[in-house]
């Protein structure tokens, strides 16, 4: 597995975006958006997870107008800081920020099929949202508290879907979530699973906070399974 960082242009700036290489060199593309806690060591973990399955992945900084690099302290502190960040992020232009790492992810000469996004978080709303506006081969969502606000935008999103959440989560509650269920009902491009003992960002292993072992073993098979039947490597 190789790495690099390269930049992406936009009207008003550049940001980094850091990629992962399978061992093959070539692959499909999967788009990776960052939790609130920045591009720390859990999404560059799953980065690694994602590029020995086969797929060359790609990072954006999604926080980059407002610290670019930024990575939140462990703990509570961390917890703080990360969302009086996330306060003063644009959904809107983040969500044009993705589009244009999409493409440069898109042309690079490693990609071998399609191109996909997986989220968490705050990315997992945002790479929803990103859905609605492009073209994917596949979307993975994991516990986006944006969603269930957001479900007229079903229609627009034409690629397999995978959701993800906890039915424990404090930040998302069980009833929002079954709007999620309500919402997709029945569409044949989307599937949810809900880890009902999860909490919030349950699959993040580098936080003592939230970490839950069995949620997140569970919900990373559903995802590997999803990935490899709708972006086959």
């Amino acid at each position: 597995m190789s790495t690099r960082t390269e930049s992406v242009t936009v009207e008003d700036g550049t940001f980094d975006l850091p990629i992962w290489l399978p061992e093959s060199g070539r692959g499909p593309g999967l788009l990776l958006v960052q939790e609130i806690f920045g591009l720390g060591p859990y999404i560059r973990e799953v980065a690694e997870d994602l590029a020995a399955l086969g797929y060359v992945v790609a990072a954006p900084d999604l926080f980059w107008r407002l610290e670019p690099g930024y990575v939140a302290p462990a703990g509570e502190e961390g917890l703080t800081q990360a969302v009086e960040m996330s306060s003063r992020f644009e959904v809107e232009t983040g969500v044009a920020d993705l589009a244009a790492a999409l493409d440069h992810l898109a042309g690079l000469p490693e990609l071998s099929a399609g191109v996909g996004a997986l989220g968490f978080c705050l990315g997992g709303t945002m790479a929803y949202l990103l859905a609605a506006k492009t073209t994917l081969g596949a979307l993975v969502s994991f516990y986006g508290s944006g969603v269930p606000d957001s479900l007229n935008l079903l229609p627009d999103i034409g690629c397999p879907v995978q959701f993800h959440f906890g039915g424990s989560d404090p930040y998302i509650p069980r009833e929002q979530v079954a709007m999620v269920e309500q919402a997709v009902a029945g569409l044949p491009n989307v599937e949810i699973h809900v880890q009902e003992d999860g909490g919030h960002a349950f699959h993040n292993r580098k936080s003592a906070m939230f970490h839950q072992p069995e949620p997140a073993a569970r919900a990373w098979a559903l995802t590997e399974t999803f990935l490899a039947r709708h972006l086959p490597v």
